[in-house]
Order: C-alpha cells, then sequence, then structure tokens
C-alpha cells in the first residue's frame, strides 16, 4: 500500500512470553490498541522493538503478523539497521517479501561511516527496492550526522527516499529541512519530548514511544494540533511529558513496557542482556507512571476532526 509519512506512527515494543518467545497474543492486543485509537502506521524492529536481540525468522513472523491484523488499514514499516549494505539489501528484500509498506533505515551500524560512505549505503539499498524509505536521522545516539547536502544528494538519484524521522535534538533542523526541499521530504519528529513543537512548526508526523502504552493521548495531541486547536493540545501534553521524558532514556524499553502493563496493553518482559528495573531505578519510574495514571486528561473527540490544511 501507499505510504502517507504523516500522523502517529508507534515504534512498537516486541512482546516476549516467560519462556523469552515471541508473545503473539500480547503483541496483538497492543497492535489493536494502537488502531483503535487511530495511529497512522506501524514501525517494526527499532529500538523499542528489541530488534538486535531479534533472530532474522522473529523478525519475519512480526512483519506477517502485523501485516495480518492491520489488514491494509495502515501502512507496516520495518527498521533496517545492518552493518553491511549487503545485509540492508537483502533484509530490504525479505521485508518487501513479508508484505511490509516501507523501510526505516538507519545509518551503517558499528562502523562510523564517513559521508560518502554514508551516501553510498543508503543509495544501493534505495535502488534494490520498490519500498518508500525513511531515513532515521539520529546524530546523538547512532554518532552518524545526515546532512541536508547528504540528503540533497540522495533525493536527487532516489525518488524512493520520501521521509526522514528528524531526531537531531535541533528543532531549528526541521525548518532548515523544509527551507531546503519543501515537501519533497516528509518530515515526522523522532523525539518525544519535541513532537508537539515540532508539529507546531511543520513536522508531518511523530514516530512515537510512549504511544506504545498511551496511544490515544498521542494521537489526540497530534490531531488537535493539526486542527489548529493547539491550547488542547498543550494541555495533554503538559500531562504527557513526564512519560515522554521515560523515552529519553537507556533505559526507555524498561520504562515504556512497565507504562504498557500500567495501562493493559503489554507485558514488562524483555530479553537480555536487558533485565526488568530493580530497586530504586523501578521505583522512581513506577511512581512517575502511578502519576501519571492518576491524573489521566480525559480526551475531547479527536478522532475525524478537520485538520486546519483541510478548512
Amino acid at each position: 500500500m501507499t505510504v502517507k509519512w504523516k500522523g502517529v506512527m508507534p515504534a512498537v515494543t516486541t512482546k516476549f512470553n516467560d519462556a523469552d518467545q515471541l508473545d503473539l497474543e500480547a503483541f496483538e492486543m497492543n497492535i489493536r490498541a494502537q488502531m483503535d485509537a487511530g495511529v497512522h502506521g506501524i514501525i517494526l524492529g527499532g529500538t523499542l522493538g528489541e530488534a538486535s536481540t531479534l533472530t532474522l525468522e522473529e523478525k519475519r513472523i512480526l512483519v506477517r503478523k502485523t501485516v495480518s491484523i492491520v489488514d491494509g488499514k495502515v501502512p507496516v514499516i520495518i527498521n533496517i539497521a545492518e552493518q553491511s549494505t549487503r545485509s540492508a539489501v537483502e533484509m530490504a528484500k525479505i521485508a518487501e517479501a513479508d508484505g511490509a509498506s516501507g523501510l526505516m533505515m538507519l545509518p551503517p551500524m558499528r562502523y562510523k561511516a564517513d559521508d560518502r560512505e554514508t551516501v553510498a549505503y543508503f543509495r544501493k539499498v534505495a535502488k534494490s527496492t520498490a519500498l518508500p524509505i525513511m531515513i532515521y536521522n539520529n546524530p546523538v545516539d547512532y554518532g552518524i550526522e545526515v546532512t541536508l547536502d547528504m540528503f540533497e544528494e540522495l533525493l536527487e538519484s532516489c525518488d524512493n527516499i520520501q521521509a526522514v524521522k528528524e531526531s537531531t535534538r535541533d528543532i531549528s533542523n526541521i525548518s532548515r529541512i523544509r527551507n531546503r526541499f519543501g515537501h519533497r521530504l516528509a518530515i515526522l519528529c523522532g523525539v518525544d519530548t519535541l513532537a508537539l513543537e515540532s508539529l507546531l512548526i511543520g513536522a508531518d508526523g511523530w514516530v512515537a514511544g510512549l504511544v506504545c502504552a498511551f496511544p490515544a493521548e498521542t494521537v489526540a495531541i497530534y490531531e488537535l494540533a493539526k486542527a489548529g486547536r493547539v491550547e488542547e493540545a498543550i494541555e495533554i501534553y503538559r500531562w504527557f511529558l513526564p512519560l515522554l521524558e521515560l523515552d529519553i532514556n537507556t533505559k526507555l524499553v524498561q520504562n515504556i513496557k512497565l507504562a504498557e502493563v500500567a495501562t493493559g496493553i503489554g507485558t514488562e518482559n524483555v530479553r537480555e542482556p536487558r533485565l526488568p528495573l530493580a530497586g530504586d531505578e523501578r521505583t522512581k519510574v513506577l511512581d512517575i507512571i502511578d502519576r501519571a495514571m492518576k491524573t489521566r486528561p480525559s480526551l475531547p473527540n479527536y478522532k475525524g476532526i478537520r485538520s486546519i490544511q483541510q478548512i
């Protein structure tokens, strides 16, 4: 299906049972909660999805399962984070065969490629597939920045590079991208704590983390912001912020899975070497979640409201 790079796209967690196997029942429960809330796409195999711990077969099972669950209603995007160009090309082919709608791509893993090598990597993968691609630009966590000049090279030669997950933490980069490329490159905010600000200055969407536990609140913020109902969006966002800060943390997977337990749409199980939170660290996160649950806002009827661009 065609990917419209806009709206809320959850970077979903992977569910495991007590035997460290995929828990597809819990996974489906969460995906259906996302769909019921009105998300605009599903992203698999990111950091939150614990992709580095998954086998190839597990990744394929998750893609096929998600494609079946969403039944064509929203696109299914799979993240590619590989160490070699050859592996990335192979993963793109597998994703296409398994029914994925598009790809989210990180630069090469482990090896710190220079600009020329990074452009060559993205270009070769893009040329190997018909799937549309969103480049994940996160130099803070992954050490390689995709600059505007690099994007210009890629956009000139790769029509299927269509979007960027903007995670530089420099919110003014959204305006730089828009000034340079217009709407040729869709922009999705990849940092939960900058999401509303990014949407208000022109980002097309939000690749979200805490949406895994709070899908309705996340989609409501997006829909209200795009409809010009900014004060309502701000009110929810301010309540949400302590939770959103759990995503900007090295233990984001454990944090968000604890939040999923609180809202009844997930489990705490993680795959080693990750371990469940313990001690004071666990208490602090549970306190944040508990306060949020006790003050959880009533949401306006956000579904189907017209965006200011449509009025």
